[in-house]
């Protein structure tokens, strides 16, 4: 007894000091981040920021919150992520909820769908596609070509599965139609999952950019903050290339500090939305872990 008390004591010690070690290495770049965003531009220019702010100064941030274009694209980008998170789980309750039922065709619904998941156009032809719908430069190739995620769909489908059968069935002896038995039983019992998928949808549109790249060229108004930091990033990395190889010696990456201060800048709002969330977040990730 005295070892398996021994061996198990030992195996909680490597799962803690695995569990911090993780949590180091999320929480250093972050850590890291903030304090270039702290510091004075001559302390960025020595290479002399780590964990800890050296020279504190505010004017990084100062200069990010009085910027109209960053403050226009955080607000841009916030809206477009509720309208987003909104759509695709209104669609991903759509599709999933009519599975659950002895629908005609529903082999062939559950095929067609999961056959998405393998099988891709390809950037080129999406490209096309895009500008045969006139959806270049138009917002709504923000919303539309994502709106449906099969992947996000059976794990609702298989929630929903798990609902006791007997409930529905008491509902539409009573007379509910599938809407009302939709809304009024499977939605409340549903909400970790909702959570969890909600917090999927949400953090996938706020950190995505490639799209507004590829489909937005023009409508710079309606591009994120996420591409912003991607072409403040890109310019800073052409400037330092060139110091490197002489053709600007002396001369340091402008605005590193700032760049620095627009990350968290960017980066803050959706990670306040995690507290809010982490108890439905926690029951809907270990959907299925216990079969009852």
């Amino acid at each position: 007894m005295m070892v398996n008390s021994t061996a198990k004591k030992v195996g909680d010690w490597v799962v803690v000091i695995l569990c911090i070690f993780v949590m180091a290495l999320c929480l250093l770049p972050m850590l890291n981040i903030l304090a270039r965003s702290l510091s004075g531009r001559l302390a960025l220019i020595q290479n002399l920021v780590t964990f800890t702010p050296v020279d504190f100064t505010l004017e990084n941030y100062m200069f990010v919150f009085g910027d109209p274009a960053f403050t226009r694209s955080l607000a841009w980008t916030a809206m477009l992520t509720a309208i987003v998170t909104v759509f695709q789980l209104t669609l991903t309750v759509l599709a999933a909820f009519p599975l659950i039922y002895n629908l005609k065709g529903k082999k062939f619904l559950n095929v067609f769908i999961i056959f998405t998941m393998y099988f891709n156009a390809g950037i080129i032809p999406n490209y096309i596609l895009m500008r045969d719908l006139g959806l270049l430069d138009n917002p709504l190739v923000l919303i539309l070509p994502g709106a449906f995620s099969v992947f996000n769909m059976i794990i609702l489908r298989s929630f929903f599965h798990n609902v006791p059968e007997s409930l529905r069935e008491s509902a539409e002896i009573d007379g509910a139609n599938p809407f009302v038995v939709l809304v009024k039983i499977y939605l409340p019992l549903s909400l970790p999952v909702i959570a969890t998928l909600s917090l999927f949808y949400a953090v996938g549109r706020w950190n995505g950019f490639t799209d507004a790249l590829m489909f937005l060229p023009s409508a710079r108004e309606f591009h994120p903050i996420q591409l912003m930091l991607f072409n403040i990033i890109n310019n800073l990395t052409a400037i330092d290339v060139a110091a490197q190889e002489g053709l600007a010696a002396g001369i340091a990456p402008p605005g590193e500090g700032m760049t620095a201060a627009a990350i968290m800048f960017a980066t803050v709002p959706i990670l306040l939305v995690y507290p809010w969330l982490q108890r439905y977040f926690i029951a809907g990730v270990t959907l299925g872990a216990v079969k009852g």
